[in-house]
């Protein structure tokens, strides 16, 4: 198995760190960046071969990662269009379609679109995947192996579902972010330093997810083992419900789709 990455940035490095930890060798991963300091730290980091420009050594590798910011990759897909024949183009750019992708690359179809998001950083993320039709079983799987060296992989049966993805779990690391700070500035206000704060909001907030991930039981069922009838939980969840907290994170969460459906007609559009 030999893969390419286009864009060396931190989803890459993550990935690859992911692929080489999981025993694939150095010598068949390749990333191409302009940026000569990212090639060096990649080089560095885990002795992979890099590029500044896209070469027709692609012809021989069996995916290739497109790993760069969305405003560029038209650019992109333009250059490597001729050396495509084979290969399983993997795109993890937000908010492009594959349809789109597909005409940036000449009509190529064997793509794959996926939505990582920040915690595959540490091993620890969640990808939504989908693909074309015409990328058959192993390809598919070829693709699942890349995008799992970085954590879980949730395949879309339409592609139409990757906006909700990224509104659940590609934006959601942020939303967790927001309720830790404010659970740290509630630490704080109630007289914990700020390094009591942060240790308290995150271990926390760490202790009741590994409870959940390891209960087969709701979470709803968990919540209500910690909340007695007239208890000091139930003091919370009652002013949470009073301010509409569950439904404002649904609404931000249906407001990150939407989001995420303009963006896509919009890039497909340049």
């Amino acid at each position: 198995m030999k893969i390419a990455f286009i864009g060396g940035g931190n989803m890459a490095n993550a990935l690859i760190g992911g692929l080489v930890k999981g025993g694939l060798s150095s010598s068949n991963l390749y990333a191409i960046d302009v940026n000569s300091d990212v090639c060096a730290r990649l080089e560095a980091q885990w002795h992979i071969r890099t590029s500044a420009m896209i070469s027709p050594a692609l012809h021989h590798y069996d995916a290739l990662v497109l790993a760069v910011k969305p405003q560029q990759l038209k650019e992109i897909a333009h250059a490597i269009a001729p050396y495509l024949n084979r290969q399983v183009v993997i795109s993890i750019a937000a908010g492009i379609r594959a349809a789109t992708i597909q005409d940036w690359l000449g009509g190529y179809t064997r793509i794959v679109r996926a939505m990582p998001n920040t915690p595959a950083s540490i091993g620890m993320g969640v990808t939504g995947v989908t693909a074309l039709t015409s990328v058959n079983a192993q390809g598919r799987q070829l693709a699942e192996t890349v995008l799992a060296a970085a954590g879980q992989v949730i395949w879309c049966e339409h592609e139409k579902q990757i906006d909700a993805i990224t509104a659940i779990s590609g934006s959601g690391p942020a939303y967790v972010f927001y309720f830790i700070e404010a659970l740290e500035e509630a630490a704080r206000q109630l007289g914990f330093d700020d390094a009591q704060s942060r240790s308290l909001a995150l271990a926390t907030v760490n202790g009741a997810t590994q409870l959940a991930m390891q209960s087969n039981e709701a979470v709803s069922t968990l919540r209500e083992r910690v909340s007695s009838k007239g208890g000091t939980t139930a003091a919370a969840l009652t002013s949470f419900t009073a301010d509409g907290v569950k439904e404002a994170i649904m609404r931000g969460a249906f407001a990150a789709r939407a989001r995420a459906e303009q963006m896509a007609d919009e890039l497909g559009q340049t």
